[in-house]
């Protein structure tokens, strides 16, 4: 049977300069970023002009795209200025923009003609019917909502031809994307305008509250219990990247522009290695077990597959004790080797010290572990541990590294 599989676009979060490069030197084919206006996430590395002309310059020596996020809810206002931001943009050689007000999508599209529109998941796009009004209005691309099913969205690219973005990794939102408030109600922040305070995250207890008396709590039965939350787990689409594929989604989008660079390097290298083996051979195609366990080295939440196969049940929320725990911290970064002495250069970024048992890995997929044995300090002398953040570490190392491998060991 002769392969004529799409192959999709991997697109990793970058809330910083350094995780842009990260995530693009670990496999992502795009980046999406944030600006320093009509974003959502107002507490993320968002960047300056200088740093997005940096950021496309490097991804565009590497085949990459950067991609924007302007998906606020605009309030009366709030779109000021923004035809100078998007001609910006556009200017500097963004390849989209990520909106969901249709009042910065019109605007985007008359006073920066040129400049590709995606629509944001916040627009909770379900129907194919939707998606055919936006590609009417000229946009090129759409964010499904995570409310989305598989079936769903096999219907929905039978019966349209625009592109489709879905999320495949990374945090779920409790209620209809774009649609929460719980935050403006609870911390006065609007979780449409960037201020979201995560509040579903909150531990909830129900309480009985007679006047003048102490509350008393109507579920504590002097036993160790959780308080109730509305937190739901973490999407994990590692096992089902076939489904995505055959359903012509054309661009498998990883959450998270607050994560760490662990956190970017690892999950672009893992979703990268699955999409190429399942391009390249995919009726001889498996999951293999060894890229779920990668997964599981880095900081996140339970995992579920969302909505795609059912809908979710207290399975896929954060009730109780914790099911899974990642068991692993990132430790530092290569960067540099020296071939004749095989010595690499390390900045620290956690605590380690001599006998620790350590991982190297990088791009590609290459792992190996070793016993940490001698190091030195900056200055050349030696010492048992590096407890200061980004202090400059050299040591043996048992098989050849390269500049941006990165650095783990268990807890």
């Amino acid at each position: 049977m002769t392969n004529t599989l799409k192959r999709p676009e991997v697109l990793a979060p970058a809330g910083t300069l350094e995780k842009l490069k990260v995530a693009i030197h670990y496999g992502a084919d795009a980046v999406y970023i944030g600006g320093n206006a009509y974003g959502l996430r107002s507490r993320a590395g968002n960047f300056s002009y200088e740093e997005m002309e940096e950021g496309v310059a490097f991804a565009k020596e590497r085949g990459a795209k950067v991609y924007v996020a302007a998906n606020m809810v605009t309030h009366e206002g709030d779109a000021k200025g923004s035809g100078e931001f998007f001609r910006t943009l556009r200017d500097i050689g963004i390849s989209a923009v990520i909106v969901s007000d249709p009042a910065l999508i019109e605007i985007c599209i008359t006073e920066a003609p040129g400049l590709p529109v995606h629509l944001s998941t916040q627009s909770s796009a379900t129907n194919f019917e939707t998606l055919e009004f936006w590609k009417n209005e000229g946009l090129e691309r759409v964010v499904l909502g995570r409310e989305v099913s598989m079936d769903e969205v096999a219907k929905i690219r039978q019966n349209t031809d625009i592109e489709i973005e879905a999320f495949i990794h990374g945090a779920m939102c409790i209620s209809y994307s774009g649609r929460c408030t719980l935050s403006n109600h609870m911390s006065h922040r609007d979780a449409n305008r960037g201020g979201c305070s995560q509040s579903c995250r909150w531990k909830y207890d129900l309480f009985d509250m007679p006047f003048g008396e102490e509350r008393r709590s109507l579920t504590d039965t002097g036993e160790v219990s959780e308080p109730f939350s509305m937190s739901a787990v973490d999407m994990s689409m590692i096992e089902h990247i076939p489904d995505l594929v055959k359903n012509g989604v054309d661009s498998l989008k990883i959450e998270g522009r607050m994560k760490s660079i662990h956190y970017v390097s690892t999950v672009s290298n893992v979703y990268k290695k699955a999409v190429d083996s399942y391009i390249s051979d995919p009726e001889n195609y498996e999951c293999k077990q060894e890229w779920i366990d990668e997964l599981w080295k880095v900081a996140q939440r339970e995992l579920a597959t969302g909505f795609y196969y059912h809908t979710p049940t207290d399975e896929e929320q954060l009730f109780g004790k914790r099911r899974k725990i990642p068991v692993y911290k990132f430790i530092g970064e290569v960067l540099d080797y020296d071939e004749a002495t095989k010595i690499a250069t390390i900045r620290q970024r956690n605590h380690f010290r001599l006998d620790d048992q350590i991982e190297f890995y990088g791009p590609g997929f290459t792992h190996f572990e070793q016993d940490i044995k001698e190091m030195w300090n900056e200055d050349g002398e030696s010492i048992e541990k590096a407890p200061n953040a980004m202090m400059i570490v050299k040591m043996p190392v048992e098989q050849p590294v390269k500049p941006g491998d990165m650095i783990r060991k268990q807890k």
